[in-house]
This record gives structure tokens, sequence and C-alpha cells, in this order.
């Protein structure tokens, strides 16, 4: 059955999903935390047994949308008024006899916060392996899964302008796109997914979404955004028929050629001073870095490309194999699963492959053409930072590369770069989330290591030496930098000139990381 995205029916759905309290908070309330979080991880029954035998018409939403649990059809028609029964079933929602609705589809809420406030969604999307109690069919359409939230939460604010979605899925990531752009094109080779982008886009009154049929960037050819937006199905796959291929994380492509594609082409769609986003996974192979070929990925761009590549995790081909054919819906203990682990360990050794990263990709098109930002690193665990955050860095690089002008939407000139005697003429202040710790040895007066640790970004922690330390906490924006290092070298009785030079390059990336910024 494929969703049907009527307009009139999906006001009416909204209007009754408002009426009956359908958001997060409550069902979090009336399942309670614990069931919520069992959700997550596939299991309905904390979640049921909370629910008790309520028939209100949360409750029955709950059961029937949140969990794709079959209700009563009585109960269904009262807790939604204006859509009813028969307009679930032309929304391709459900299907009913006389006496009981079944889901053919689930509408979770989704809360969320970005730089214009928070806000919910309601997104609808495939059954999930909890309420099929088996494994997904290869069309399946996810819901919002922890990689969508990462995305979404990593956007960068409102640029104005056009952007794109590629592999929308159920369009979580266009829906969070539009607030910040004047239109969105969305794609996917899946029917059934810009059809769920289409209904969730009216189911939560959202104008200016176009979706169009095809792969990666070619519905798009010859256009250009300003903001781009991708969690691509990066999956690696073994390339063999007994291996299912599912369309929401599976590409056709041999091991991580597909990130590599976009990676290449997505400059080639952006304005000047237009920026690419997206998830991917990327292979270490017997002498090749993974960050290597990200880089190598970014070099064979039609244009220049900035580019920001942070890996969060890394895992072992055993370990990556067993995590996506878990997601699959296969178990371990069965036939089925000893015979994909051994396909995905074949194809893995055939590459000899031993590693898998997973990361972030930023790309932007300078507008001044010339490349200034060439940033790979590692940062394993924590949450990802918001797209504010990032925003923050990327206008800090801009200042201290001469590119004040050039911002996020690419006006302005390439400038000669803020050097040394410029950066010590400025006065800094610490970002209000850095704390510092210093740890002694017992009866040590002097600290064997200063840390210093943000709360917020990307949770970097440092260990500095007492200069670097001494400058970051006497940076409150009343002296100028240097001001400031000339008097740390007095205290510590050491060369102003050696000192400076040793500081300044460091207070760059303090700049950059988000633990000082400009006071002005």
């Amino acid at each position: 059955m494929l969703p049907n995205p009527d307009a009139a029916l999906s006001g009416a759905l909204a209007a009754d999903l408002r009426a009956a309290g359908f958001t997060s908070a409550a069902l979090r309330a009336a399942w309670t935390t614990q069931g919520d979080e069992a959700i997550a991880r596939g299991l309905a029954s904390p979640a049921l047994r909370a629910l008790g035998a309520r028939r209100d018409p949360l409750a029955v939403l709950a059961r029937l949308l949140g969990l794709g649990i079959a209700q009563e059809r009585a109960d269904v028609h009262a807790a939604l008024p204006r859509t009813g029964v028969t307009g679930l079933e032309k929304l391709g929602l459900v299907t009913a006899d006389a006496l009981l609705v079944r889901a053919a589809a689930l509408v979770r809420p989704q809360a969320f916060t970005d730089e214009h406030g928070a806000g919910e969604w309601w997104i609808a999307s495939d059954l999930d392996e909890a309420a099929l109690g088996g494994a997904l069919p290869v069309d399946h359409v996810l819901g919002v899964g922890g990689a969508s939230q990462t995305l979404a939460r990593l956007q960068l604010p409102a640029a104005g302008g056009a952007g794109l979605d590629v592999g929308t899925g159920c369009g979580i990531q266009a829906l969070r796109l539009r607030r910040g752009v004047a239109r969105v094109v969305a794609t996917d080779v899946s029917e059934r997914a810009l059809r769920f982008t289409a209904l969730n886009a009216l189911l939560n009154g959202v104008s200016g979404i176009e979706t169009r049929l095809g792969s990666l960037f070619a519905p798009a050819a010859g256009e250009l955004f300003d903001r781009i937006v991708t969690n691509p199905p990066f999956v690696i796959t073994p390339r063999v028929e007994e291996v299912p291929s599912y369309e929401y994380r599976d590409a056709g492509r041999v091991g991580d050629a597909l990130v590599a594609e976009v990676v290449a082409g997505a400059g080639a769609h952006l304005n000047p001073g237009g920026v690419a986003q997206l998830l991917g996974n990327w292979e270490y192979r017997e002498g090749a870095d993974g960050l290597d070929r990200v880089r190598a990925w970014v070099a064979a761009s039609e244009v220049p490309l900035d580019a920001w590549v942070v890996e969060r995790e890394r895992l072992d081909p055993l370990a990556y194999a067993e995590l996506w054919i878990r997601d699959g819906g296969t178990v371990p203990g069965t036939p089925a699963y000893a015979r994909l682990l051994d396909a995905w360990l074949d194809d893995f050794a055939a590459r000899d492959v031993s590693a898998i990263g997973f990361g972030y990709i930023l790309l932007r098109r300078p507008a001044s053409g010339v490349v200034t930002l060439d940033r790979y690193e590692r940062l394993e665990g924590g949450a990802a930072p918001s797209g504010e955050h990032l925003a923050a860095a990327l206008a800090a690089h801009d200042r201290l590369s001469g590119l004040d002008g050039a911002g996020l939407d690419g006006a302005g000139l390439e400038g000669a770069g803020l050097d040394d005697a410029g950066l010590a003429a400025c006065r800094l202040v610490v970002a209000p989330d850095v704390t510092e710790a210093r740890h002694h040895r017992p009866g040590e007066e002097a600290p064997t290591i200063i840390e210093l640790r943000q709360g917020a970004g990307f949770g970097r922690a440092l260990s500095v030496d007492p200069a670097l330390a001494g400058l970051v906490g006497a940076s409150d924006g009343d002296l100028p930098l240097g001001a400031l290092a000339d008097a740390i070298a007095d205290l510590l009785e050491v060369d102003a000139t050696a000192l400076r030079a040793d500081l300044l390059p460091r207070v760059r990336e303090l700049v950059f990381t988000g633990f000082l910024r400009f006071a002005d």
C-alpha cells in the first residue's frame, strides 16, 4: 500500500492529532520514559503495559499509529472524528474491516529545537521491525532514527535561497531545511519515500517542498543551491544475490563508492558560498587511511571546496557487519545470520578493509574560489554539535582567514587573513560553556594537568600549559590579546616575543573550536 498525500485528509488528520494531544511529551507520559526508551530499541511491550486498558484518543492513537497495533474500529473513529477510519484508509495509513483497524504505517511525533525555537512534527513512515514482527521489506521507508536526528541537528542556521535534500526518505531533513530556506527540492529513488515526504509536509502544514524521483543529483541537474543536506544510503553492503539491498540504506555501489560520488559531485550543485552537509562511511584499506580517502574524494570535485570532516566512530569489519545485519531484522544464531555475516566479511576481505569510519562531512564552495579550510579530524563519542556551533566555527575561520564578508552566504571578497599582529590586537572572551579543571599531586602547589573542557559543541577537552590557561582565564574582552600575552610573559619571566609565537597559533585553534570568541 502506497501513502496518498491528500491535502484535505492530511489537514483533517493533523487537526485530529492536535485535538488528541498526540505529542512527544504526552506519549512519553502515557507510556512512560522506560517505554519510550524501549521503543527506540525495538521493544513495544513496556509501552503497551503502561497504556494498559485505556481507550481514550491518545492511548488508541499511541497503539495504532505509534506502535502499529490493531485497534477496534469504533475506538479509532472516536479518536479521529474529522478523518475517520475511511480517511485513514484513503491516506494509505491503515487497512480496516468491520471490527478492526490495522496499521499500514506509523505516525509519530518528533520534537525538535533549532535557531527558530522549539517545535514538533508528525512523521509518517513504514512500520518498523517491532510492528512487523520480522525482517524489513527492501522498499522500507525509515522513520526518524538516530542518524536522521544527528543530521537535522547539524544543519547550519537559516541561509535563505534554495535547498536540496538528496535521498529524502520520510522527509525529515527536507522539513528541517525548509525552516531556513525559501524552497526545497527533495529527491529519492523511491516513489514510496517521496509520497511519505509529501504526506509529512502536508501533515505539518509546510509548503515549498518539491519532490522529484531519481538518483542522487540527477533530478536537479543544472541547478544550484545554497544548502544541500543528505543522509545518503551509505551502508557498505556486499553486492551478492543472497544479501538483501534496502533502499533506505543501500545504494547498490561497491564499498564506500556512494559516499565518494556524493562528495565529489556536491560542489557542482552549490552556489558560491553554499554548504553541503552529509553523513557517511569510509573504508580503511590496506595502506590507506580512511580520512585520506575522503580527502581524495573532495579533491575530485569539479569546483574547489572547503572541507571539514569529523570521524566520530570506527568499527572493525565484524562489528560493522553485525550492526547492519541486525538492523535489517535478521537475528543472531540463525542460519540466515551466519550466511550474511560470511558474505559481509568476504566482501571486506576482498578489498583489504581493516576498519570502517563514520562521521560528518561539511563542504563549502568558497565565494572567492580559493580553498581556505581543509580540516580532517577524529573526535570519537559524545553528542552531535548544533548547526549554530558549526556556523560559529565557520565564521571564526572566515575572520581568521580574512573572509569576514564571505560568511555563510558568500558575499564579500577574499582578504589577506588575520596575521599574528592583527590577532594580537583583537579582544577575546571565553565561551560561557568552557570550564577549567586543575589536577595536583598531593602536597604540590603547581598543577600537573590543566584541562579546558567544552560543555557544548563537540565537547572537546584540551590539556593546556599554564601560559595558555592564564591567557584563556584572562580573556574577558577588556584587553587585547597581545597585551595579555605580554603580561603573562612578565609573570612567567619568559621572553614575550617567543611566548607570542607559541601562544597565537594555539589561540587560533581555540577560536575556531569555540573555546574563545571575538569580543565584538
